[in-house]
C-alpha cells in the first residue's frame, strides 16, 4: 500500500512537471510573439502628402491633386500591413492654366459633386512584399459612394521607427467610380501618383 502511494505520488508529480513545461513553454512562445510581431501605427501627415492626378484628352492633359484630409498607416516589423486615408476631394487644385475654372467644372453635380460628397476613402485590405521596397497594395477606393477596388505598385522609400515615405503610381477608369465624361475626347483612364508621409 505504501509503495503503491509512492508510485501515485511520482505519477502525480511527472504530469505536473510536464504540464508546468508545457505552459512555460507557450508563454515563451507568446512573449517572442508579442516581441517580434509588434503593430505600430503612424499618423499621415497631411501637410506633406497628397495625391497627385493627370487627366488626359486628345489635345493634352490637366494636372493637379488632392490633399490628404487624415489617415493612418499600420506597420509591423519594419513592413507597411494596412492603412485608410480620407482623401480630401472638395480641396482640388489644378495646377495648369485651367485652374479654378476647372476645379469649379470637377467640384460641380456633374462630376465629383462635392457639396454632396467632399470626401473620398481608401482603406488598404492586403499588402504583398515583393521584395524589401515594393509592394503591391490592394484595397476598396470610394468615391461618390461607390466602392471599387482599386490595387497597385507601390514603392516604400523609407520606413523606420518614427516615420515612413512610400509612393504608388496607378490608374482608374473614371466611369467604374461614377465620374462621367463631357466631350468624347476625354479619356477613362486617369493617371494616379500618390506620396505618402507619416510619423508616429
Amino acid at each position: 500500500m505504501y509503495n503503491f502511494g509512492i508510485f501515485v505520488l511520482k505519477y502525480m508529480i511527472m504530469k505536473i512537471t510536464k504540464l508546468m513545461a508545457t505552459l512555460f513553454g507557450v508563454m515563451f512562445l507568446l512573449s517572442f510573439t508579442t516581441t517580434f510581431y509588434k503593430e505600430d501605427v503612424y499618423a499621415v501627415n497631411t501637410k506633406e502628402s497628397k495625391v497627385e492626378f493627370s487627366g488626359n484628352k486628345k489635345s493634352g492633359y490637366h494636372p493637379g491633386y488632392f490633399p490628404v484630409k487624415n489617415g493612418t498607416v499600420n506597420v509591423a516589423n519594419g513592413k507597411i500591413t494596412g492603412g485608410k486615408f480620407e482623401i480630401d476631394i472638395a480641396g482640388i487644385k489644378v495646377t495648369d492654366e485651367s485652374g479654378e475654372h476647372l476645379e469649379g467644372t470637377l467640384k460641380s453635380k456633374d462630376f465629383f459633386n462635392t457639396a454632396a460628397f467632399g470626401m473620398a476613402q481608401y482603406d488598404i485590405t492586403a499588402v504583398n512584399y515583393k521584395d524589401d521596397t515594393n509592394a503591391e497594395i490592394l484595397g476598396n477606393l470610394t468615391v461618390k459612394g461607390i466602392k471599387a477596388e482599386v490595387k497597385f505598385n507601390a514603392v516604400i522609400r523609407d520606413v523606420n521607427d518614427k516615420s515612413l515615405f512610400a509612393q504608388g503610381f496607378f490608374t482608374v477608369d473614371r466611369t467604374k467610380i461614377g465620374l462621367p465624361g463631357f466631350e468624347k475626347d476625354i479619356a477613362k483612364d486617369v493617371q494616379i501618383a500618390v506620396h505618402l508621409f507619416a510619423s508616429k
